[in-house]
């Protein structure tokens, strides 16, 4: 092995030259297998390689590096969409968290026994959050505040400010939004090794060890989790959770509302070894500061050139600190959320005038001021038109029915993650199955019936191509849907129960690797077999059952079940070749929604058409051969082998490509999506027909955010207001198409209104 040491300068220096004296002197023996580094003060980065001079990779070290820039872009470019630099960051200040809500400052400073270190200085603001975190010996914050206190932005910051400066032995700062996790069914770690599979799909790649290279970064302690969210854990589970989080050592970040968090103290314990924060208020000097920056300056009447909209509401807070209007105001504007809601309202629109919220009749509580934001905060975003190419126009009204959907989804679900293959999963599954079986045997009949149609045609006639097509089209649609409609309530359903199918992980290529098809061949052909198998016998034989059972019943049954193993075998050989031309996703690409749903659809339309061209022949040639011995006897050997080949091949293209096509719309988390999301819910009115613009839309104009491959609400407050909105809409409707409301969205175990203070 040769070891090549880089100083702070850059230069290099081989052994020989340690072994003159320049640097330290390093002696070893025994045996050794693998590199050996031997130094002694390392101030640069060490390569390390083999004798040729190839440098030996470490590829969870890679994988963590590029997962940084990953993260470094996906939060950059957030941070730009959410307009948190314009014109600056509102002030997120803290003090020390309640010392009955965190640990002793021994645990916390990882003292020895017998030692009592003094606590160290907390308070602080945005720009220090990273200072502060490195201060802390055992590595864990512990972050409490309100509702829209900035929590999240607060998260935000720590991230890009941590990658700032983080070097290769540092951790990956990562943000996992909490409400996802059931403590209850999952493992910290597994769950965490699934958020990154889902949000950096790159990291589904096999590390050495046969795991994924996203366990291989939690195990190994790679991952910094930045837990945002404990209180929007599902209701009942915070006790559970937190004595999960105090079963590891993990380093962690952990923000919470204080009334959640509390709640979950009192019931179990502290965050072991957790320093802990609190959010504080917003001042009327941070207001005064901030809301004139937001908007233009009003015109100048002589006395004063650089009024703006929002000094009346300013001057009436300081002014006059006890009126009614005053004190409902202060309440309200002390809260980052609602400031931010009334700069898109107000400063962010020239029309609106924030003095109407000095109407002390209007506005004669704190509630109503936040209802009135709340309200008109997606009213106003919709009047707005987006200079980023895109000129759809949305009605007002079928948008706030829309995210008032989506809201009750969310809710329905007990999530804040907007994730596009889970959108049909709070639809009934009666109505679910129906709509699958239907679509996917109208697919396989219009495959069956235009091949068997053209085929007949040119060999008989037009009339008889066309009355043996549609016959032949009903029968096999109906088959189809059978067996497909079976396999989607046996095999997804009843597999995942709730759950949707996931979306695929990998993107195509055409040259594929063979060490990937060593790997899954077996499992994906015995997998293959199974399920080709049951759907080559439930079809054909229902397609036997639709004719009539020309043949009989012991005929029809023999029939389909050499069918059904010539299906499964086929389908077996098909999809383990497939492995060979898949290749997972690249770490360093920021999956958004759109991207993953894109990479999906293309996925499944390269298998479907190679799995319908290997099926096709496969089929093509085992008839082939069938109707050289059988038909042969009778039309002679050549024609019975050129007739066999021919209906082989016929059959092989209905079979592959209509047969794959159903698997794909009933079975794969992309068809799904197109038969749920872009079929049915649109035509019930829930959602619209361009669901992924429309979504793509509201994360452009601030309704959404991006949270890696899924949307959330901007923020829980948004959510639950739309949510409860659409409702009580749905509630006042007879026969509405709504489904019924099954849980509520995550809240406190033990909710309570937190009372605002006066500035």
């Amino acid at each position: 092995m040769r070891a090549i040491r880089e100083s702070e300068t850059g230069e290099h220096a081989d052994v020989q030259e340690a072994q003159r004296g320049h640097f330290a002197h390093n002696q070893m023996s025994g045996t050794v297998y693998g590199p050996v580094i031997q130094a002694g003060t390392i101030s640069g980065p060490v390569t390390v390689m083999d004798c040729s001079g190839a440098v030996l990779r470490d590829p969870a070290a890679e994988a963590a590096e590029q997962l940084a820039q990953a993260v470094g872009a996906r939060w950059r470019r957030e941070e730009e969409q959410r307009q948190i630099q314009d014109p600056f960051p509102l002030p997120v200040r803290w003090q020390p968290a309640p010392e009955d809500l965190t640990d002793h400052w021994a645990n916390i400073c990882r003292a020895p026994a017998g030692v009592t270190p003094g606590p160290l200085p907390l308070a602080g603001q945005l720009d220090g959050v990273v200072d502060l975190y490195r201060r802390l010996p055992s590595g864990r914050l512990l972050v409490i505040g309100r509702a829209g206190s900035g929590k999240t932005i607060l998260t935000l910051r720590f991230v890009l400010d941590l990658l700032r400066t983080r070097t290769t032995a540092d951790a990956v700062p990562v943000i996992f939004s909490l409400g996802s996790w059931n403590p209850e069914t999952t493992v910290l770690r597994d769950w965490l090794t699934g958020q990154l599979v889902r949000d950096y799909p790159g990291l589904a790649a096999t590390a050495p060890g046969g795991s994924t290279l996203a366990a291989s970064l939690v195990e190994a302690d790679r991952i910094l989790p930045v837990l945002d969210g404990f209180d929007e854990i599902a209701e009942g589970l915070h006790r559970d959770a937190l004595e999960k989080l105090n079963a590891t050592t993990l380093p962690l970040v952990l923000t919470s509302r204080r009334a959640e968090y509390a709640y979950a103290v009192a019931q179990a314990d502290v965050l072991t070894s957790a320093a802990g924060i609190e959010l504080t208020d917003l001042t009327l000097t941070d207001l005064e500061s901030y809301l004139p920056r937001t908007t233009r300056k009003a015109a100048s009447n002589g006395t004063r050139a650089t009024a703006t909209a929002w000094d009346p509401v300013l001057n009436e807070l300081r002014d006059h600190p006890q009126s009614r209007v005053s004190v409902s105001l202060a309440a309200v504007l002390k809260i980052p959320l609602m400031v931010a809601l009334a700069r898109t309202i107000y400063s962010d629109n020239p029309d609106h005038d924030p003095s109407a919220l000095l109407n002390a009749d209007q506005f004669s509580t704190p509630e109503a001021i936040e209802d009135h934001l709340l309200d008109n905060f997606v009213a106003t975003v919709y009047r707005r038109h987006l200079n980023n190419g895109h000129h759809r126009r949305w009605n007002p009204e079928r948008v706030q029915h829309w995210l008032g959907y989506l809201a009750e989804h969310l809710s329905q679900l007990g999530t804040r993650d907007l994730a596009w293959w889970q959108l049909g999963n709070t639809t009934r599954r009666s109505s679910r199955v129906l709509v699958v079986a239907l679509v996917s045997g109208l697919a396989v009949g219009i495959v069956f019936g235009l091949v068997v149609g053209c085929v007949n045609w040119l060999a008989v006639g037009f009339m008889f191509g066309l009355t043996d097509g549609l016959v032949s089209g009903l029968a096999a649609a109906l088959a189809g849907g059978l067996a497909f409609g079976l396999l989607h309530r046996f095999g997804v359903e009843l597999g995942s129960g709730e759950a949707a199918l996931e979306p695929s992980r990998v993107r195509m290529r055409i040259i594929g690797g063979m060490r990937r098809v060593r790997e899954k061949f077996m499992f994906r052909l015995m997998a293959g077999l199974g399920g080709g198998f049951g759907i080559g016998f439930v079809g054909w034989f229902g397609y036997e059952l639709l004719n009539g059972l020309k043949s009989g019943l012991v005929n029809g049954l023999m029939v389909s079940l050499v069918n059904g193993l010539v299906y499964g075998l086929l389908s077996g050989l098909a999809f383990g070749l497939l492995a060979g031309l898949e290749a997972p996703i690249d770490i360093r690409t920021a999956v958004s929604p759109s991207d993953l749903l894109d990479t999906n659809r293309t996925t499944v339309i390269f298998e479907l058409l190679a799995w319908g061209l290997v099926f096709g022949l496969g089929v093509g040639i085992v008839i082939g051969l069938w109707g050289e011995f059988v038909q042969g006897l009778v039309l002679g050997l050549h024609s019975g082998l050129v007739s066999g080949l021919a209906n082989g091949l016929a059959f092989g293209l209905v079979g592959g490509l209509g047969g794959g096509l159903g698997y794909a719309l009933s079975a794969t988390a992309w068809g799904r999506w197109v038969v749920l999301s872009r079929m049915w819910l649109p035509l019930t009115g829930r959602l619209p027909w361009a669901v992924i613009a429309f979504l793509d839309d509201a994360y452009q104009r601030g309704v959404l955010r991006q949270a890696g491959a899924v949307y959330q609400f901007r923020h829980a407050r948004l959510q639950d207001h739309l949510a409860h909105a659409f409702q009580a809409h749905m509630d006042a409707r007879p026969n509405s198409l709504a489904p019924p409301r099954r849980s509520n969205p995550p809240t406190s175990p033990n909710p309570h209104h937190e009372q605002a203070k006066l500035f």
